[in-house]
């Protein structure tokens, strides 16, 4: 992007509207007052110094997360103009800070391309946070103000003076709106990872000094832009290109911009993450499907014109050319016109045919200067055409046998009476000894017991073509009823809880995480639905004189000992470490892992996709340990006391 007029003054600052309902309704301007809205606030400060970037005038971002969970967001921009706003009467630092949709960001003065909520954060975070402190450098003086809950009791002024310029908001998020004020460093360095990705060259450094002996933080610096976030991306997930280098490509209409690095894997799953203006489009777009459409039919061309495709009728579909295609997409408009409950989707018509125009014609360049890469990319969407046809056979042929009434409940599947699957849950479990206590410990009327064997299949290292028929998901898919892929159907569910319960071990560490792989990939209403859960059985059961506790921890374990002891002493406490489930009679089961009214269960969420994603693609390559960390990265835990 070009530089803009360095002339960005107070008079480049309008105000549209106070700041009084932020308070009052803080999920109308962030989401939501738990972790998500939290973590928001940081974003808008630092998306504030990333349009300073994108202006030209900012080339190093400073976020750190200090001691008491403080925040502080430090650029070296211009610095928020400080002369009295020709309207207010008072410093345009103020106005930013204190009236609702106030900012440079309005009419093209101050801005030409801006994220975040377009002027409206600054004020928002705040009217979130306990307090404030604003320290701007314009190149002359250092000046300084603090905010409590959105007012301030001094004017802006002058505590120094400096040759430097930029500005640095340090800001406590505020108790009495947000459910917890705690930040997540991983979810933090997530968002100014993808930041740097999405503008090359940038530097954002990022640390943690909560704990001032364990002080941690990265340097998020990317020259190669968006070309290394789709290298970053097949790292984590393991996966190796099979196109060579990344391939990228980038245009101009007008003030509008756009650049696509898209390669291809030696996996089968689509990895598309499209932007506009630095915001993460997860529903899509003009951008995004201007360049689903140009793939198509660039791949469809080339394979004409070199004699590859014969006929019209054999021509290759949008899902058999992305196969195994990891994209990054991102535009940056004067003003974006977003759609949608979540504001998730680019509307801007426009975009469409200039992506679709600018990838037909220099993606076609591409595969006709390296004919090599063009063959192997063809290839792989042509296997990939070959697999669809297997799974629509073996579809046909699964629709054929449901039809006939030849799909009879799994042979190891004891249902319940019940059938309304408002009351009705499954219990997947592992192994017949499990599955034996789960039978007889069970409430028959709504509980239902699904016993697994023997090594599952890998869906994350397969087609679907490999998943009709086989031995060990047929059991699963039959007895949920629900269909798998796009004959999946969410109205047929036969029960409303599906609940994962395996050993607190590896082995069920790792067929909870092959199931849910299967259900993310090839069931995903289940998940985003809500409907999916795992079982928590305990890992020790102490007892003295009759009274018995289940620990879930080694932590609570220590806690019911020193509990049942006397004076100190532990004599007579007994404690058993569970090994499995099957060391669980019926009755122990029903108590600790079964019974609704006692039992703790673990929600599988579907807050981040893409996260998710990453992670079963980490989980499920070809190193083992990363799978511990699922449950506790990716897991919502939840007491759940409904039937």
């Amino acid at each position: 992007m070009s530089q803009q007029n360095n002339n960005y003054d107070e008079n480049d600052i309008q105000v549209l509207e106070g700041l009084e309902a932020v308070r009052k309704r803080p999920g109308m301007y962030i989401g939501s007052t738990g972790p998500g809205g939290l973590h928001h606030l940081v974003y808008e400060i630092v998306d504030n110094s990333i349009d300073e970037a994108l202006a030209g005038f900012c080339t190093e971002i400073t976020v750190e997360i200090l001691e008491g969970d403080v925040i502080r967001v430090s650029d070296n921009g211009r610095g928020i103009p400080v002369g009295i706003h020709p309207k207010e009467g008072i410093s345009a630092a103020t106005v930013v800070y204190t009236i609702l949709h106030a900012g440079g960001k309005f009419g093209g003065g101050g801005y030409k391309v801006s994220g975040g909520l377009h002027g409206v954060g600054a004020s928002v975070v705040n009217a979130l946070s306990e307090w404030l402190e604003l320290t701007v450098k314009d190149g002359e003086h250092v000046y300084f103000q603090k905010f409590r809950r959105g007012h301030y009791d001094e004017e802006l002024k002058v505590i120094g003076d400096t040759k430097e310029t930029g500005t640095s908001v340090m800001f406590k998020a505020d108790g009495e709106i947000f459910e917890t004020t705690e930040y997540s460093y991983e979810v933090l360095l997530r968002r100014l990872r993808e930041q740097a990705f999405l503008n090359a060259g940038i530097k954002i450094i990022f640390s943690d000094k909560r704990d001032k002996d364990n002080i941690t933080g990265e340097t998020l610096h990317y020259e190669g832009g968006i070309r290394q976030f789709v290298e970053h991306i097949h790292k984590t997930r393991e996966l190796e290109s099979i196109s060579g280098d990344v391939i990228y490509i980038s245009g101009t209409q007008g003030d509008s911009f756009a650049e696509i690095a898209l390669q291809y894997n030696d996996g089968f799953n689509e990895i598309i993450l499209s932007f506009a203006n630095n915001i993460h489009t997860k529903d899509g777009g003009s951008h995004e499907t201007g360049f689903k459409n140009a793939l198509t039919k660039v791949i469809n061309d080339y394979g004409m014109k070199m004699g590859k495709i014969k006929d019209a009728k054999d021509k290759l579909k949008g899902e058999d050319v992305r196969e195994g295609l990891t994209a990054i997409i991102s535009v940056k408009l004067t003003e974006c016109e977003f759609e949608g409950q979540t504001k998730g989707r680019l509307g801007n018509p426009e975009v469409r045919p200039f992506i679709e125009k600018m990838v037909q014609e220099k993606l076609m360049n591409f595969l006709e200067e390296n004919p090599e890469t063009a063959n192997l990319i063809f290839e792989k969407s042509l296997s990939a055409l070959k697999a669809r046809e297997a799974a629509k056979r073996a579809r046909e042929a699964e629709r054929k046998k449901n039809a006939f009434g030849n799909a009879s409940m799994p042979e190891k599947l004891a249902d319940c009476s019940e059938r309304d699957n408002r009351y009705t849950e499954i219990y997947i479990v592992e192994g017949d000894s499990a599955g034996g206590s789960a039978k007889q410990g069970r409430d028959r009327r709504y509980q239902a017991i699904l016993a697994l064997w023997g090594k599952m299949l890998n869906v994350e290292k397969a087609r679907i073509d490999k998943i009709y028929g086989n031995d060990k998901l047929e059991p699963v898919v039959t007895a949920l009823g629900t269909g798998i892929g796009e004959d999946f159907d969410i109205e047929k569910l036969r029960y409303g809880k599906v609940i994962i319960m395996a050993d607190a071990d590896v082995d069920g560490m790792h067929i909870r995480t092959l199931l849910l792989t299967f259900f993310f990939r090839y069931m995903r209403p289940l998940i985003t639905n809500g409907n999916v859960y795992i079982a928590q059985p305990p890992l020790f059961r102490v007892e003295r004189k009759k009274k018995i506790y289940y620990a879930f921890s080694d932590e609570e374990r220590d806690k019911y000992i020193a509990e049942l002891s006397e004076d100190g002493k532990y004599k007579d406490v007994e404690v058993q470490r569970y090994k499995g489930l099957g060391e669980m009679d019926p009755e122990q089961l029903w108590e600790t892992t079964m019974d609704p009214e006692h039992r703790t269960i673990v929600r599988i969420g579907m807050e981040d996709a893409l996260k998710a994603d990453e992670t079963f693609s980490i989980l499920m390559g070809d190193k083992v340990e990363p799978r511990r960390l699922f449950i506790e990265k990716n897991a919502k835990f939840a007491q759940d006391l409904d039937i």
